[in-house]
């Protein structure tokens, strides 16, 4: 049995149940065979079993009062998972589905790609099983109010930088940030990102990881003397990476073509308005549907998904495990070619696989959809230097570390024999960064 199988029957044992964070886990483990081969000295001190273990979990009560009067009670997670490059820095998701396995499993993921921004950022994650879906603003701001609560006394700009992810927004956010500093008397600009651009936010966070993720998509075609340009997209969700994604594509000349929330999915074929999306998702806070019947021309289903219909490129940009193996087959089959991760593991293993076999190129989200956390961390610079970016300038940032990170993946894959190989590539280079800190921090 190798070092990585030892290691990773080790974590099933100590975290059973948890099928997510076992699969991450996996899909890391499994592409730094080479790199453990070839540096023997990172199975030294128990760096693996080190690395797969958080610093620090965090559960917490989160009671709060609804609109009628009624005590909830909620739970809160925050999963500090790796400090060896920097303070922890991951998202806060709000959804019915979060538990213990979905915020590790994020977390994990977080690790690698922050690594790979070469930011100086180290992985966490957090959130909670309270959905804002229906909620009053009151409501939103009462549970914040009280997950603020117990969470200021874990974070700090120098210890742990939350930001948003599914179900925490600017809303969120912002009131997040007041109970911050009622309870602390600081204003800690640093301690949260994503954050209002009139007290500490920037330019550019709110568009970053759909940016990100058209860019990456970008410089993949480019190795093969392609460009996005006259493409046609199929994205899932209708989120924040989602509008923003098929923002960027309209502008880069692509064509996206499709939309998708809990509720079912749009074809569109003529091209996503973005400005109709944004209104009715961001303003409305409605459904597909009702994009749908407001756009000529645009089609709403209720079963089946985006992946069946015919496309150059797919970004998944909704939820994990969202693109199955028979979702990968339908899209060779229409032709796709070129596959990245808007949205945190949306590809099944089975699916990567088959795609990948298949000469398809796959972009990982630790990489692809890295743009957002790279742009928190331009976030937390600006914030420490009380400047403010114009759009230009934190957009050319967030074009440059992309650019950067999507050649760090093909330098390492080819480096380790895998030419074209981002799934390999984005791990081992991501690894060997946090590998060597953790190194020379001792065992701690």
């Amino acid at each position: 049995m190798s070092r990585v199988e030892e290691v990773f029957e080790e974590v099933q044992r100590r975290n059973p149940a948890e099928p997510e964070f076992h699969q991450a886990v996996r899909e890391v483990l499994e592409s730094l065979e080479p790199a453990i081969n070839r540096h023997s000295h990172y199975a030294d001190y128990a760096l693996l079993e080190r690395l797969v273990e958080p610093e620090r979990q965090i559960i917490f009560r989160v009671p709060w009062i609804d609109d009628a009067g009624k005590v909830r009670v909620n739970r809160g997670y925050r999963i500090e998972f790796n400090s060896a490059l920097g303070p922890y820095k991951g998202g806060l998701r709000f959804h019915k589905t979060v538990n213990r396995n979905i915020v590790k499993f994020l977390g994990f993921e977080q690790i690698f790609k922050n690594a790979l921004t070469g930011q100086g950022l180290g992985g966490g994650k957090g959130g909670s099983d309270f959905d804002p879906h229906g909620k009053s603003n009151n409501e939103v701001m009462r549970f914040c109010q009280s997950f603020m609560t117990e969470l200021y006394r874990h974070i700090g700009e120098a210890t742990d930088v939350p930001a948003g992810d599914i179900g925490v927004g600017g809303r969120e956010i912002g009131y997040l940030f007041g109970q911050y500093k009622r309870l602390t008397n600081r204003f800690e600009a640093g301690v949260l990102t994503g954050k209002g651009l009139g007290y500490g936010g920037s330019l550019v966070r709110t568009e970053a990881t759909g940016y990100g993720v058209v860019m990456f998509a970008q410089s993949m075609l480019a190795v093969k003397n392609e460009s996005i340009e006259g493409k046609r997209i199929a994205i899932s969700g209708s989120g924040n990476v989602a509008t923003y994604a098929i923002e960027k594509a309209l502008q880069l000349g692509a064509k996206p073509i499709t939309l998708s929330d809990s509720s079912g999915w749009v074809h569109d074929p003529e091209g996503v308005d973005v400005d109709l999306l944004k209104q009715v998702k961001e303003v409305e806070r409605g459904r597909v549907s009702d994009y749908a019947e407001r756009k000529a021309g645009a089609q709403f289903f209720e079963s089946g998904n985006v992946w069946q219909v015919p496309c150059d490129v797919a970004l998944p940009c909704a939820t994990q495990n969202e693109l199955n193996e028979r979702d990968a087959q339908t899209l060779l089959n229409n032709g796709c070619h070129v596959v990245a991760e808007g949205a945190n593991m949306p590809t099944t293993p089975q699916a990567i696989e088959l795609l990948q076999s298949s000469h398809v190129l796959f972009g990982p989200g630790k990489a692809a959809n890295a743009g957002g956390v790279a742009t928190s961390a331009l976030e937390m610079q600006q914030n420490a230097s009380r400047a403010h970016w114009s759009f230009d300038v934190a957009e050319a940032q967030l074009s440059k570390i992309m650019q950067q990170i999507h050649d760090d993946c093909v330098a390492t894959a080819q480096e380790y024999g895998r030419p074209g190989d981002y799934v390999l590539g984005a791990n081992i280079a991501g690894f060997e960064r946090v590998a060597d800190a953790m190194l020379a921090h001792g065992v701690i």
